[in-house]
């Protein structure tokens, strides 16, 4: 039985799916209670109330779980919420210790958290490196994922900085933006296998100056707006220009923004 935290997210919500069409009894936890019916879920999915941030709920979602994939995350805290993860599977009752596959961001060991404004601006890289450790050090079998931003978080901040008549885009800060049905697959293929470690990054297949991200964006949304550069200061801002959050290596995503952008906001 596959556990999936997170799994009415934005990525959670892709993985489900492909686990049960592999086969696989699927245990779906999010913070409110959901009905398979009204989710028009296929059967072999059940659905759980727990909360990470408190524990409530948590220890009856995982009992029985021979793996959990941990989509779960937020604005903060992705670091504490491994910790109750990992407390309540290390002490469920099972088959055997559950395997835990894990979705981190690429960068997140290059992206520096030395200070304050770092934290602000940078604090999500900090916060998936926090969750890596812990479950890497949880000593329960694990494999971390690290893969780029997903072009459904860029398009949100493009149609909320196209909102603005002028748009501040940060000067020298490029992306390389991947589909999240592509990473869904792939965590999926990492749930149906054997604990790995941490694998090999998957990226999108094409970097971008957050300028072009949001100028597609204006162009597929028939939306007009000045674009200007803003300096953005601190040394993650300076790990993130010199290309700490990218992975040309491993640009092994196939579809584009410029696909995604015809779909989701074509006219």
């Amino acid at each position: 039985m596959y556990l999936v935290t997170g799994g009415t997210g934005t990525l959670g919500r892709l993985v489900v799916p492909q686990l049960v069409q592999a086969g696989g009894k699927v245990r779906v936890l999010s913070r409110r209670p959901r009905s398979a019916a009204g989710e028009g879920a296929a059967e072999g999915i059940e659905f759980v109330a727990g909360d990470l941030d408190t524990g409530q709920g948590i220890d009856a979602a995982v009992a029985g779980a021979e793996v959990i994939v941990h989509c779960a995350g937020g604005r903060k805290g992705d670091g504490d919420k491994a910790r109750t993860l990992v407390r309540a599977a290390s002490r469920a009752e099972g088959a055997g210790a559950p395997h835990l596959v894990n979705i981190s961001v690429t960068g997140a060991d290059r992206v520096p958290q030395d200070g304050r404004l770092d934290r602000a601006m940078f604090g999500y890289f900090g916060m998936k490196l926090d969750a890596e450790r812990v479950i890497a050090g949880s000593g329960l079998p694990w494999t971390t994922l690290r893969a780029t931003q997903f072009y459904d978080l860029l398009l949100m901040v493009a149609r909320a900085m196209a909102r603005l008549p002028v748009i501040p885009a940060p000067s020298g800060v490029r992306f390389q933006p991947v589909d999240a049905g592509e990473v869904a697959a792939r965590l999926a293929e990492l749930a149906l296998g054997p604990p790995s470690g941490l694998v090999p990054d998957l990226a999108g297949p094409r970097i971008y100056p957050m300028a072009d991200l949001v100028r597609g964006y204006l162009r597929a949304a028939g939306k007009r707006r000045a674009v200007v550069p803003v300096p953005l200061p601190g040394r993650a801002a300076q790990a993130v220009r010199d290309g700490a959050n990218l992975a040309p290596e491993r640009a092994v995503g196939r579809r584009t923004w410029e696909e995604f952008l015809a779909e989701r906001v074509g006219r």
